[in-house]
């Protein structure tokens, strides 16, 4: 739980790239063993499926930051400024990896942390509360980031600096697709998912909360 406020946090106060999608991992981390023991089938499916998201839209955000750095020969965010304005397609591949890295509503990311989210209201309403300040804080790195190095001024350094290449696209656009078609169809990975999460809560004796108007109704004489 606290693993996701914190990695959060570490992560707006970073000034080098890769320490800051590090740290976004270590929040994201925080979700999906938040859904692991929140014991509930929703919660489970969705951590599940969130270790598949994090490696697609982590393993972009990499792929395009390394870009960067072999132009710039720099990590670091203040090094950049108004790289849309030189790049506009690595920047928008930046947007697209980084906004699955917040959860956006039709990115794969979304999908996973709804379930956990959900998952944990249905059990821990105090936990699913905090793990929704970790979907604020997330909006925060990643747009504060995008503003810093891509938006803005075109820093002189940035100046000439080469867009993606014909090989570069190739290999970061199967990714951004794959990103944005699980996050509009994510049932086929779901249905894979499902019967070993209900196996392993029957394992384990576990079993989804009733809804607490069903509770409430049933007590009624």
């Amino acid at each position: 739980m606290l693993s996701i406020i914190y990695g959060a946090i570490l992560a707006i106060g970073q000034v080098d790239l890769k320490r800051l999608i590090a740290y976004t991992s270590v929040s994201h981390f925080g979700f999906i063993v938040l859904g692991i023991f929140a014991m509930t089938s929703q919660g489970q499916s969705g951590a599940a499926l969130y270790m598949i998201n994090h490696g697609f839209s982590t393993g972009a955000l990499f792929l395009i930051v390394g870009f960067m750095i072999v132009r710039r020969r720099s990590a670091r965010i203040g090094d950049y400024g108004g790289v849309q304005k030189a790049a506009p397609v690595l920047a928008g591949a930046f947007l697209i990896a980084g906004l699955s890295g917040l959860s956006l509503p039709g990115l794969s990311t979304f999908v996973s942390e709804f379930l956990v989210i959900v998952g944990t209201f249905s059990r821990y309403e105090w936990a699913g509360a905090l793990a929704v300040t970790g979907v604020v804080l997330a909006a925060i790195y990643i747009l504060w980031t995008y503003q810093r190095t891509m938006g803005g001024p075109k820093a002189p350094a940035v100046e000439g600096m080469k867009d993606l290449t014909a090989r570069e696209k190739w290999a970061v656009a199967p990714i951004i697709a794959i990103i944005v078609a699980m996050g509009f169809f994510p049932q086929p990975v779901l249905n894979v998912i499902n019967p070993s999460v209900e196996q392993t809560l029957v394992r384990v004796d576990q079993h989804d909360p009733a809804p607490t108007d069903v509770a409430e109704n049933g007590a009624r004489p």
